[in-house]
């Protein structure tokens, strides 16, 4: 493994990206995870593979990205691009990707992985009630 590379640090670069908060990842993980239980895996430096590939599902994120991404290299990249580049604009005129597309998909996760903590909510608060009247 390349030793700049931080896995945990870059979970948390992706799931910061996303507006997802540790809370929620943490819910997304299963009743074994916590908010603090997910600030110590974004400092841990090198993430077992299977946990990277359950929170690649849950972000949607290749688990390459988790293994391969590297700050200092992408600034370098993005820095290089627009200092050899008379038009910096030029880099995004030609890009395939919407940016509102993304936007749009990236609300619609955020909806939907409300939606589905609203109802596990509910649903708690449905036991709870049940056992407060018994």
């Amino acid at each position: 493994m390349n030793e700049k590379i931080h896995h945990g640090r870059n979970i948390k670069r992706f799931r910061e990206l996303m507006g997802i908060k540790q809370e929620s990842l943490a819910f997304e993980l299963g009743a074994d995870w916590s908010q603090k239980k997910i600030s110590l895996l974004e400092q841990k430096e090198e993430v077992e593979e299977e946990l990277l590939s359950q929170v690649g599902e849950i972000l949607r994120i290749p688990v390459e990205a988790f293994k391969n991404f590297d700050e200092e290299q992408a600034i370098n990249i993005i820095s290089n691009t627009f200092e050899h580049c008379n038009q910096p604009a030029s880099v995004f005129y030609n890009s395939s990707i919407n940016p509102l597309d993304q936007i749009v998909r990236l609300h619609e996760e955020k909806i939907a992985l409300y939606e589905r903590m609203l109802k596990e909510k509910d649903e708690m608060m449905a036991r709870l009630e049940k056992l407060f009247s018994k």
